[in-house]
């Protein structure tokens, strides 16, 4: 990834698409977590690219440009989400392209988009897209231990919701 950004850096239009590629996925789901609308998940996608293709010449250390990214979606989408109102609607979740039928999945799922705010980006970087605590700390610019404290509370509140779930479909399935 780093000899790909080094030739972005550079002004190789198709190294910097090429990186936008790898990412796409979890940039589009950390949106879709954070803003839940997809009209708001297109808009911060956008400004993200276009943020980071601009400015790429002021990434100093190309090792975190996955950070770096991820660190100018989250910027946008906490804009996109100070600019409308603070009221959640909750709606349909779009289909993942796994197209699993776990149940499971998509209960965990639905629990993980009804945390507040600053729980649910942690577990969708650190869970979701597999980044380590440092740099989940790097891209929320927060201690790695506030990083342990949120995880922490939101497992504790998704282990709350999810098995009263589990419990009523062992007492269903039993009658």
């Amino acid at each position: 990834m780093e000899q790909e950004v080094q030739l972005a850096k550079q002004g190789d239009r198709e190294a910097f698409i090429r990186l936008m590629r790898q990412m796409e996925q979890g940039l589009y789901n950390t949106a879709r977590a954070m803003v839940k609308k997809d009209e708001d998940i297109a808009d911060a996608l956008q400004e993200t690219i276009l943020k980071a293709y601009k400015s790429l010449d002021t990434l100093r250390e190309p090792s975190f440009f996955k950070t770096w990214v991820f660190r100018i979606l989250i910027n946008e989408c906490s804009s996109i989400l100070k600019k409308r109102s603070r009221s959640v609607t909750m709606e349909a979740l779009p289909e993942t392209q796994d197209t699993s039928d776990n149940m499971a999945s998509v209960e965990l799922r639905m629990a993980v988009d009804k945390l507040e705010d600053q729980q649910r980006i942690v577990v969708v970087l650190y869970y979701f897209q597999d980044m380590p605590l440092k740099q989940v700390a790097d891209t929320l610019q927060i201690s790695e231990s506030a990083v342990k404290t949120r995880l922490y509370r939101a497992r504790k509140t998704l282990m709350e919701e999810i098995q009263p779930a589990e419990e009523g479909k062992m007492n269903h399935e039993s009658i």
